[in-house]
């Protein structure tokens, strides 16, 4: 997964130091954006997770993109957090077959319950063991960037087991990917 660039951001006491970028999200067509979620502020307690000692909401945040590439024929969503104290990372949330007419995902999309997602879109099994979103909890006192990186896919649908793990989902869709627009934001706890 590509982590969006971002040079000394500044979040509360927690100074991060990332490479520079190579080039500018503007000098992009296909960007994804939100309302929600911004790579210069933390992210809400309504997208924290709650459980594994966090008490947020779990709410997906609301999700937009411009500029797909042609023969985009569908999208996926993928919610990764490298940081994560795990060794290969946490797969947070995963949306495939999104259909290509499509150009956001509305808040709480991620709640496979409310039933808000696209109509066709598969919702897989993320690292906390359900199917769906699960917000950002990492450990106690840390910043991690959570990458949210939407793919533009060659292909109507993604054919994994409705079981796969997030690292198979992974592969399969970067298997089919025109090109990827990301949007990292960061959380912490206790700071």
């Amino acid at each position: 997964m590509r982590t969006e660039c971002l040079t000394g951001l500044l979040l509360g006491a927690v100074a991060l130091s990332l490479p520079a970028c190579a080039s500018t999200p503007q000098e992009k067509k296909f960007q994804l954006s939100s309302q929600d979620i911004s790579p210069l502020r933390m992210m809400a307690k309504k997208q924290e997770y709650n459980s594994f000692g966090c008490n947020g909401s779990n709410v997906s945040p609301a999700i937009s993109w411009t500029g797909a590439p042609p023969g985009t024929k569908s999208f996926a969503l993928m919610m990764y957090d490298p940081n994560a104290p795990t060794g290969s990372g946490f797969w947070q949330w995963q949306m495939i077959n999104i259909p290509a007419s499509e150009t956001a995902l509305k808040e709480g999309a991620g709640d496979v319950n409310r039933k808000v997602a696209p109509k066709g879109a598969v919702q897989m099994r993320n690292d906390y063991g359900f199917y769906g979103y699960g917000g950002p909890c990492p450990p106690q006192g840390s910043v991690h960037l959570y990458e949210f990186v939407l793919h533009a896919l060659d292909v109507d649908k993604v054919s994994v087991p409705k079981d796969a793990s997030g690292a198979l989902t992974g592969y399969v869709v970067n298997a089919h990917t025109i090109d990827t627009a990301t949007l990292t934001a960061p959380f912490a706890r206790g700071l």
